[in-house]
């Protein structure tokens, strides 16, 4: 669809400012609200393409609206998020064509991923403690591949690695039923509930808005969990 100048910078000026936000809450470990604001701004994509191509002379090799979505909704186990993407890219055709990256082939690689983490999340609510050098044998696969998924969780603070030798042993930081505090990202009050509870969206039962929420540890400061 074609658009004109003001259109298109105002499109390029609103992806640039959602995508500057989804980065924030990245780096303050805030993963899911990072996807949704990554997400928040695939509706002025094709405005920012069409900006960058005949403003800027440039066709771009990547979207990182989507790119950050693939990445963070594989390592979340979060299906819909993926498959409101492919939705998204099926309505939007024009959208590949613009840019030189197989973002079909992305989504069907990150729909693989998602399953795959799910096998090792399956593992380790199976296994109190699973070694992280015997992943290729148990899940088969790339021993390098694993290992970059655990360093993710851990980052997230979904689960604990402890050094054990040349390896690491792995294990969930809590157990998904344990009764835990999170902290409202809107509000910034504190609430309870089953840890399980906290890894979607949750309506606050102070602020009454549906959030997300960070978790607590023992020590009443945010872990790391988005």
């Amino acid at each position: 669809m074609a658009m004109t100048k003001v259109e298109m910078t105002a499109h390029a000026v609103e992806y640039r400012n959602k995508m500057e936000a989804a980065r924030k809450a990245e780096a303050e470990n805030l993963y899911r609200d990072a996807v949704g604001l990554a997400m928040s701004a695939w509706v002025d994509i094709e405005g920012m393409l069409q900006y960058a191509k005949k403003y800027e002379n440039r066709e771009l090799a990547g979207i990182q609206a989507i790119d950050l979505v693939l990445k963070y909704a594989a390592l979340l186990l979060d299906l819909k998020s993926l498959d409101a993407c492919g939705r998204f890219l099926s309505g939007s055709r024009g959208i590949e064509r613009r840019t030189t990256a197989d973002l079909s082939g992305a989504l069907a690689a990150a729909r693989e991923a998602l399953w795959q983490n799910h096998r090792l999340w399956t593992q380790l609510e199976k296994f109190s403690d699973v070694r992280q050098d015997q992943l290729n044998h148990r899940l088969g696969g790339d021993a390098a591949r694993w290992r970059s998924v655990a360093e993710a969780w851990e980052r997230m603070g979904l689960i604990s690695r402890v050094p054990i030798g040349r390896t690491y042993l792995l294990a969930l930081s809590t157990r998904l039923g344990q009764v835990v505090s999170g902290k409202c990202s809107l509000c910034g009050k504190t609430a309870q509930a089953p840890k399980a509870m906290f890894l979607e969206p949750l309506e606050c039962p102070a602020c009454g808005c549906k959030s997300d929420f960070v978790l607590i540890d023992d020590d009443r400061e945010p872990s790391t969990a988005g």
